[in-house]
């Protein structure tokens, strides 16, 4: 690789990387439709999806690496065309977007890196193998922990997100995890941080 091609890749690295910045600021919507004024944003889900998808992983005995790195980079999208609750999918073919918007996202990267980036975004999307399962079950569950938090400080809507979700996940740890979390205090935990008795 040439010194030029080389500094080409890198700056788009930056850009890609101050692009991926903007899920910093943009508000997950699905939340609006059940009152929340101002819910977290896609890089605070996504973030903690990651998390979720390293426990997970190692529960399932699937590749860490490969689980973490597509539930990362699930909603890289969003930094172009936002997010966009169910309601407005009934309308629009989000799916068809997203596709277009991650390969203009990754098309300057050298090649290597854009073959493992769209390999991992296939296989995610196609959901046929372990990884990908797990991955889609730290998005589910992440959601479903956020509507926990959200009901146990009010939001009483956030209930009908533990309805349907549930049933939408795949392997026994995340479902294990839900058990736990439907009955867990959301506010409670850092009490066994804190010891008050010191």
């Amino acid at each position: 690789m040439n010194r030029k091609k080389k500094n080409d890749d890198l700056a788009a690295a930056v850009d890609f990387f101050a692009e991926a910045g903007l899920l910093k600021r943009i508000k997950r919507s699905g939340w609006w439709v059940a009152g929340i004024k101002d819910p977290e944003s896609v890089a605070d889900h996504s973030f903690r999806c990651a998390v979720i998808a390293y426990y997970i992983a190692h529960k399932e005995n699937v590749d860490p690496y490969k689980t973490v790195t597509m539930a990362l980079f699930n909603d890289i999208h969003e930094s172009r065309i936002n997010d966009l609750h169910k309601m407005g999918h009934y309308y629009i073919d989000f799916k068809k977007a997203e596709k277009r918007v991650f390969q203009d996202q990754i098309q300057f990267f050298e090649e290597k890196l854009k073959q493992e980036m769209q390999a991992f975004r296939s296989e995610y999307e196609n959901q046929k193998t372990n990884e990908a399962l797990v991955a889609r079950d730290a998005d589910i569950l992440e959601c479903l922990l956020q509507a926990k938090e959200y009901f146990d400080h009010g939001h009483l809507k956030a209930e009908k997100f533990f309805k349907k979700a549930p049933e939408y996940l795949k392997t026994k740890t995340a479902q294990d995890l839900w058990k736990i979390m439907k009955k867990w205090d959301s506010s409670a935990w850092w009490e066994n941080v804190v010891k008050f008795d010191r």
